[in-house]
């Protein structure tokens, strides 16, 4: 919202949405979370899309630096 309005990035949420699973945080993905927060020094957010996309074995479609080094998920990048 920062860079382009709230407008814009709830017509960003609204097409995503239509294409991608909403997943509950559960317990396994609460300590896998852990995990890798722990091991890459990441944030509490990045941690848990990562720990949601290696349950659901989904790729993490992201412009996110952060996520990219994580070698337990598969990302691809956009723009």
């Amino acid at each position: 919202m920062e860079k382009e309005g709230r407008e814009t990035a709830k017509l960003r949420t609204d097409l995503l949405t239509k294409d991608f699973k909403l997943v509950p945080v559960d317990l396994e993905i609460t300590e896998k979370s852990a995990e890798l927060r722990h091991k890459y020094g990441i944030l509490l957010a990045d941690s848990i899309i990562a720990a949601t996309a290696q349950k659901i074995k989904g790729k993490c479609v992201t412009d996110n630096p952060h996520l990219t080094k994580i070698k337990e998920i598969e990302t691809t990048w956009i723009t």
